[in-house]
């Protein structure tokens, strides 16, 4: 997904044929598309949840496309990143999305639900908004227990507890935080990774909280330019990649 030249947005899909990619269809939208996830729907219906330039919130049926099946102006900027939890069979509790805006709010959306999100977490008033790039789910364990990871243009990450809506630990690692994940979403909050601007990530052992020092943690300086994302390994959370600017993919352990 993203956008043409002439401004507007794109979905296609395509099929593995013989070890050839075909293009199955493409679909045209009137905003660019910034972010998508699966991660909300169930293996049977595999609607494709997409945030785009104008702050809007769609929920497509792929074998249906021309209206969306859940609609909502989530944000008053450009949706930069998204993560879904509660279908594909991976975290207890409802299907939710989770929003992160250059508006400098976080949203948490049940399809379920129209047109409020069931959680915002935003700047208090007079306090600086930062642009919000990447955002994660994580220690969904049981019905109750859920938690949203949210990384910003200036370093910050927060960690947002959704059980008891509070903002449960936060830290500036110096440099824009470009992606987030935590190695399992379906188990107790285990490991987070962050990485930034600068070629570096950091490892977070979120397992157990120090009431001052919070989480402790590792830093390595892995690429020469930007790592733009890091993806765990689902079948065993001890491997992760990161995605470097220049094009080098890591893999770690």
């Amino acid at each position: 997904m993203g956008n043409f030249a002439r401004g507007t947005g794109v979905i296609q899909l395509y099929e593995i044929q013989h070890g050839d990619l075909k293009l199955l269809r493409e679909i045209e939208k009137a905003k660019p598309i910034k972010c998508g996830t699966f991660g909300a729907t169930s293996l049977q219906q595999r609607y494709l949840a997409t945030g785009d330039f104008g702050g809007n919130l769609h929920i497509w049926n792929l074998e249906a496309p021309e209206m969306p099946v859940y609609s909502v102006k989530g944000h008053k900027e450009i949706i930069n990143a998204i993560d879904g939890i509660g279908g594909l069979g991976i975290g207890e509790g409802a299907p939710e999305i989770v929003t992160g805006s250059r508006d400098g709010t976080v949203k948490v959306w049940d399809p379920r639900q129209k047109d409020d999100p069931v959680a915002n977490m935003e700047p208090v008033q007079g306090e600086n908004k930062r642009d919000c790039w990447t955002v994660a789910f994580g220690n969904a364990y049981n019905q109750e227990e859920r938690v949203v990871c949210a990384g910003y243009d200036n370093g910050d990450i927060k960690l947002f507890d959704l059980r008891n809506m509070a903002l449960r630990w936060e830290t500036n690692i110096k440099n824009g935080v470009c992606s987030l994940e935590f190695d399992r979403k379906d188990i107790s909050m285990n490991k987070l990774v962050a990485t930034s601007l600068e070629g570096k990530f950091h490892v977070f052992d979120v397992r157990t909280q120090h009431p001052t020092k919070g989480f402790a943690s590792v830093s390595e300086k892995a690429h020469k330019s930007t790592v733009w994302q890091v993806r765990h390994l689902p079948q065993n959370r001890e491997l992760f990649l990161t995605a470097g600017g220049a094009g080098g993919l890591h893999l770690w352990k």
